[in-house]
């Protein structure tokens, strides 16, 4: 891809009093909200992870802002097709795609069915992750840390690189990274390494991008209440989960998807390699 730059270069100007006025700027600021409704009108979105959980979350958001949708998941079809069905009662269209984003063709399979059936591509949402409990790093084998950073790292790779050649200026890449990232867990050691690696993927990636006029962000949620809470620990934490944050309680997958809307849309054209922190109240660094 070519790069496009288009630096922004305002006339010459000052004034001799603070805090000054508005009405003599040349340009004047932007100061109208913009339209809350409706925000990502005919756009097309690709989301991994979209069947359930914050993918589901931020697929039925999207619809409702007018966008359509191709779910990608691995093997959930009761659950996809369930969040398909609540997707076109918005009227929004969704192409639903199965298979593993940790193998570079299907994810490459992905981006050509979404061209193929919609005709491009606006935003990428990079969400599709797992993980293995594990108490201590001996733990891990190399079997298990291959396959977490393939679902969780490498198809953002696979996915955003496929990608590239459709997306313009204007468009939007977005990836789910976690709290863990930035506070570590003594029991998913391989899973926040690949979250800290997400972080540095969005920085890089948004850098590189920039000129181009493709935003690059993340959202890194704290203890949100999915299939993948159940289906990872032993009932005690289950029963527990996300009860040790400043909130006291996990927070729900329709609390996190307004962030991906935000990053989507136009609301948030001045944000690229940010990350945002819906974690009920974590305090972090970095």
């Amino acid at each position: 891809m070519k790069k496009d730059s288009k630096k922004q270069i305002r006339p010459k100007q000052s004034q001799q009093k603070q805090p000054g006025e508005e009405t003599k700027m040349r340009p004047r600021p932007q100061t109208v909200p913009t339209d809350s409704s409706r925000k990502l009108a005919g756009k097309i979105a690709i989301i991994t992870g979209g069947d359930s959980g914050i993918g589901k979350a931020v697929a039925l958001a999207f619809a409702q802002q007018g966008a359509h949708l191709v779910l990608s998941y691995l093997n959930e079809h009761q659950d996809a097709e369930t969040t398909a069905k609540e997707i076109k009662k918005t009227g929004a269209k969704v192409l639903l795609m199965a298979g593993d984003v940790g193998d570079e063709s299907h994810c490459k399979k992905i981006i050509e069915e979404t061209i193929k059936t919609f005709g491009k591509l606006d935003i990428l949402i990079n969400n599709a992750a797992i993980h293995y409990p594990k108490e201590h790093l001996t733990e891990i084998t190399g079997r298990q840390l291959k396959k977490t950073f393939g679902v969780n790292v490498f198809s953002q790779f696979y996915l955003t690189k496929a990608a590239l050649p459709h997306l313009k200026r204007g468009s939007a890449i977005i990836c789910t990274t976690s709290v863990t990232a930035y506070r570590g867990s003594h029991h998913l050691i391989d899973y926040a390494a690949t979250k800290g690696a997400i972080v540095s993927f969005v920085r890089s990636l948004s850098a590189s991008l920039a000129d181009m006029g493709i935003r690059v962000n993340g959202v890194a949620p704290g203890p949100i209440w999915t299939p993948l809470i159940p289906a990872s620990f032993p009932e005690d934490h289950v029963a527990k989960f996300g009860s040790d944050v400043p909130l006291g309680r996990a927070g729900e997958p329709s609390e996190i998807a307004p962030c991906y809307v935000f990053l989507a849309s136009n609301d948030g054209n001045y944000m690229t390699g940010q990350i945002l922190h819906p974690n009920g109240g974590e305090i972090i660094n970095g």
